[in-house]
């Protein structure tokens, strides 16, 4: 998107969009399942039918990205939201029972928990996976029977252009509309009084959202990312380390937040590791500038924040290792603003690369000497939205689960958690807040309101004796409440 031409949406375009949504969500009442799975079946053929044109402005928006990365990481991963939408609704919007504390069960009480649309939904989206960032969340957005506005990232300004031609001919602006923009129009967005608000990216944006929330007491969902760390154990196959993580490190060519950002091992293990990880990114990609399937970095700006951790690093004693099997010339010939592989040994905290997500194609191997020092190292840092631990030692790896707070953990492999639809993700503390995915996702964006049913034929509050004048009836039934 580098010298793209940015046309910013107004405060009160955005306002007026929100006022005719939540009109006709107050009007429409209770919402049917079969209008819950007509607007999940149109969001699909919104995708489908367009899938090809996406792979298109996706790759330009990027300057190059494999149409193989956008059919397995966008499209693959939004149809299966949408469908397991489809599929589960109608279980999901049933109202729950729950059991009543004695006596009141036994005197023809009865409590439910029941399913109900939050509103209007407020839907900001990340530039990295433009599809499955703005599907998955739908998929249960539009499940829970809620309208949406939906917020895309300047940053893939074809792909966002696009959202809003397709997403208008499928929906009514009552339903489902777009707004595009960039810094003004998320700052606009965001002071809205949505009645759920989901933002996804960097932490130092999401506290300025949930600021601008607060305003309104407008409930959010928040997505940040952060320094997922991957700690492998004595007893990991380094051989297995070093292809799932490369394969996951380089996919999108990092820009992923699940994306392993650093990797601690014992001293003794690292230079195996290394060697096998550069032998394993070269059969992976024995090219990469003239490489359809190595993907480019989004803009010259990101690059160059890239570019500027190595030379940090570089300057600050690391042993900055490129790993570019065929000698291309990314100074002379980069019209694409890619990026080699690189590994940034003798990582200290120093060091940008280690202060901030990375977002790229690089990795800080750092050492460690026991378990414990690897688990206080971990829980000194803010907590990541993931940690992923290697190794077949069932004691060490319950050790480091059970001593580490991170948004998911995948075990002997990366990233993969996050593309289950039947496990929440999401953060904690400075990755984030709230869980999506599936009926986790569905609980997110509803009310679950508390209903409680009592006979009418029945004085509850006569037989407990909670009605004055007080006696000892009420005072013999608390006695043997609190004896339970």
């Amino acid at each position: 998107m580098d010298g793209a031409h940015i046309v910013e949406t107004s405060e009160d375009i955005i306002a007026g969009k929100l006022a005719k949504q939540r009109a006709a969500y107050l009007a429409e009442g209770a919402v049917s399942l079969s209008t819950r799975r007509d607007r999940l079946q149109r969001a699909l053929a919104c995708l489908m039918e367009n899938k090809d044109t996406f792979i298109r402005l996706i790759s330009e928006d990027f300057g190059n990205r494999s149409a193989e990365t956008t059919l397995f990481a966008d499209v693959a991963a939004s149809a299966g939201a949408l469908k397991d939408a489809i599929k589960h609704v109608d279980k999901w919007m049933r109202p729950e029972k729950r059991s009543l504390q004695f006596p009141l069960g036994l005197l023809g009480a009865k409590a439910s928990v029941m399913p109900q649309p939050k509103g209007v939904v407020g839907l900001i989206t990340p530039w990295n996976f433009p599809l499955t960032m703005v599907f998955v969340p739908l998929s249960q957005i539009l499940a829970a029977g809620n309208r949406v506005v939906i917020k895309p990232s300047e940053h893939t300004p074809r792909t966002s252009a696009f959202f809003a031609k397709i997403f208008a001919e499928k929906f009514d602006e009552t339903e489902l509309t777009v707004v595009n923009g960039a810094v003004e129009t998320s700052q606009a967005f965001s002071k809205q009084p949505w009645d759920h608000l989901m933002f996804t990216g960097a932490p130092v944006v999401g506290k300025l959202i949930m600021r601008a929330a607060a305003e309104n007491l407008t409930p959010v969902t928040l997505e940040l990312g952060g320094k997922s760390p991957v700690v492998v154990g004595e007893s990991a196959d380094l051989d297995l380390v070093a292809e799932r993580v490369a394969t996951m490190k380089l996919l999108n060519a990092g820009q992923i937040c699940l994306a392993p950002d650093y990797i601690n091992l014992k001293k003794h293990q690292r230079d195996a590791f290394v060697d096998t990880y550069e032998k394993r990114v070269t059969r992976m990609y024995p090219t990469m500038l003239a490489n359809d399937q190595y993907t480019s970095i989004i803009s010259r700006r990101h690059r160059e924040r890239l570019e500027g951790y190595l030379d940090d690093a570089r300057e600050k004693g690391a042993d900055v290792r490129f790993i570019n099997p065929a000698d291309e010339d990314f100074v002379g010939q980069n019209q694409a603003n890619k990026l080699p592989a690189a590994l940034i040994l003798d990582a200290t905290d120093d060091m940008k690369v280690m202060q901030e997500e990375i977002f790229g194609p690089i990795l800080p191997v750092r050492t460690y000497e026991s378990t414990e020092d690897i688990i206080s190292y971990v829980n000194d840092k803010p907590r990541p939205l993931a940690l992923y631990y290697f190794g077949n030692d069932a004691s060490e790896e319950k050790q480091v689960l059970s001593k580490t707070t991170s948004g998911g953990v995948t075990v002997n492999d990366v990233l993969w958690h996050g593309g289950h639809d039947n496990l929440p993700f999401g953060g904690s503390g400075n990755s984030g807040m709230g869980t999506y995915h599936g009926y986790d996702g569905f609980r997110e964006f509803s009310h679950m309101k508390a209903v409680l049913k009592h006979p009418t034929r029945l004085s509850i509050a006569k037989l407990l004796g909670v009605i004055p004048p007080y006696t000892d009836v009420l005072t013999k039934n608390v006695e043997r409440l609190l004896k339970k």
